[in-house]
């Protein structure tokens, strides 16, 4: 059995942190450049986990194409990371045989023993305007990862629909497809475009799944209009 990492979460769900306590020669592996603060005895090194080919599919899905390595050398110490987006952290313990995918940017730290690769959405990610790919986490062990405003996990059990840009993750138990809220009819297209709502993602099975209480792209399009521009 893969040992656990001991870790805390704190000042969630706005400004949520995450601690890890390694003990002495325990590896974690996190997000490039989400490391806070640490112990002088914990040593760092960055690496291409898994070759070029996964590498280049982590930075098609939003992350970064190396990933940090921290090791507690000869005694045990203390990790402090930090999400780039203020809102929440998740812990997920992964067993063997199954996957976790995480949307665009969701990763934030894991086991040693976990393989962090990318799945291609196709035509689901390109219509529902979020990434064309996904986080796809498998082996064993650990892994964190986070979100904008709190997170909320919902077990599924037979139907679930959600905004597309709501989903932080969810277990490979799940099947999922995405379409217009109400169908592909005038007065479906309708609400969407005056109601602000638009596609939606109809997840089916038994599986847990995780949503954030914030979307980030109204967010970004409210604060469009502030940012400073060049003027001839």
């Amino acid at each position: 059995m893969v040992q656990e990492i001991a870790y805390q979460i704190e000042h969630s769900p706005a400004y949520a942190s995450l601690i890890l306590t390694l003990q002495a020669d325990q590896m974690v592996l996190v997000e490039s450049s989400a490391m806070a603060a640490m112990d002088a005895n914990i040593k760092m090194k960055s690496k291409m986990k898994g070759g070029v080919m996964k590498g280049i599919g982590r930075m098609l899905s939003g992350e970064s194409l190396f990933m940090s390595e921290f090791t507690a050398e000869k005694a045990r110490g203390e990790l402090y990371i930090s999400p780039g987006v203020p809102g929440d952290v998740q812990h997920y313990r992964l067993q063997a045989g199954r996957a976790l995918m995480m949307q665009s940017g969701g990763f934030v730290a894991c086991s040693p023993t976990v393989e962090i690769d990318t799945k291609f959405q196709g035509f689901k990610g390109f219509f529902s305007g979020e990434s064309l790919f996904l986080v796809r986490a498998t082996g064993e062990g650990d892994i964190w990862f986070s979100s904008y405003g709190g997170i909320i996990e919902i077990p599924v059990s037979g139907a679930y629909i959600v905004d597309t840009g709501y989903i932080v993750a969810f277990e490979d138990s799940l099947q999922y497809s995405v379409e217009a809220i109400g169908g592909l009819s005038w007065r479906s297209l309708k609400t969407g475009i005056l109601g602000g709502e638009g596609l939606v993602c109809r997840f089916r099975g038994e599986g847990k799944l995780w949503v954030q209480s914030r979307n980030l792209y109204p967010m970004l399009n409210f604060l469009n209009p502030f940012r400073p521009v060049n003027s001839n």
